[in-house]
């Protein structure tokens, strides 16, 4: 387990790697929204939340193509919240896509899980269209988001039925997320939401060794909300344990919940370190 103790020194050991890792001036970049990853004939709630928003680069000085590629979900416990492209990703060499879900209590924490998958899988079989490689694909998120791509990179029968293996993700890459059930499922049983719990709708419920690398971030463990540093210390454990070869947990000592700045250089930095072992 890493421990970060400022900003600042974080800065100075990673900036300048990370910024000729991913560079911002290579490239010109475009922007789509709503984008609907659904079929049409679904229900007017999933059409208005299940959409995509891509911003992906385009030939500059250099021409784009068989770029990384970041599926992005957003916080607010499953039952709030918005797509989003966090600005620190943009302009970074990468396509990045926010996701749109539907929400508690509408739906049922499972159904978002569905949600999740079928976002992804639709990228996956769409992401030439916007310059990005298939193996150059993490999935990562903060809070709910951190949740749902463990829980999509953990347990493979969520995507299966769209024909991905999740095991073709290339690093999966957690925001504070929770590895217990989800207090949102748990609330959907009448469990209080400081009573831990770990069933089928919890990441540590799917431990295996061949899952793809998994980088678990978190806030400091005495500002962090309901033991979320505790919780992804006991699945770094696990999953060390089950032998799994490439799960890191790192902890922003001074930051609370909302840390996913500076998490995002720190994003950037493994992911490189993810494709630069998967190309040796």
């Amino acid at each position: 387990m890493m421990k970060f103790k400022t900003f600042y020194l974080l800065s100075l050991l990673i900036s300048c790697f990370t910024f000729q890792a991913f560079a911002q001036d290579k490239y010109n970049y475009q922007f789509v929204e709503n984008v609907p990853y659904y079929d049409a004939g679904q229900d007017d709630y999933q059409r208005t939340q299940c959409l995509l928003d891509i911003y992906y680069p385009v030939d500059g000085k250099e021409k784009a193509e068989g770029r990384p590629v970041v599926v992005w979900f957003h916080g607010g416990g499953l039952t709030g919240g918005q797509k989003e492209i966090p600005s620190y990703l943009k302009d970074k060499g990468l396509v990045v896509v926010g996701v749109g879900y539907r929400f508690s209590p509408k739906v049922k924490v499972e159904g978002i899980i569905h949600d999740a998958a079928k976002a992804v899988s639709f990228i996956y079989n769409q992401v030439n269209k916007y310059n990005g490689d298939k193996n150059k694909f993490f999935l990562s998120g903060h809070s709910a988001g951190g949740y749902l791509v463990t829980m999509l990179a953990l347990n493979p029968s969520y995507l299966e039925p769209h024909g991905m293996n999740a095991n073709d993700l290339t690093g999966v890459i957690s925001f504070s997320g929770q590895a217990i059930t989800h207090f949102t499922a748990r609330k959907e049983l009448g469990i209080d939401e400081k009573q831990p719990t770990i069933d089928a709708l919890a990441p540590l419920y799917w431990v295996r060794k061949d899952a793809p690398p998994l980088v678990l971030l978190t806030g400091d463990r005495e500002k962090e909300m309901l033991g979320r540093y505790e919780e992804n210390a006991y699945l770094k454990r696990m999953m060390d344990i089950v032998g799994h070869p490439d799960t890191k947990l790192m902890e922003f000592q001074g930051y609370g919940h909302g840390m996913t700045y500076p998490g995002f250089p720190v994003m950037l930095e493994e992911m490189q370190r993810i494709l630069t072992e998967k190309n040796n």
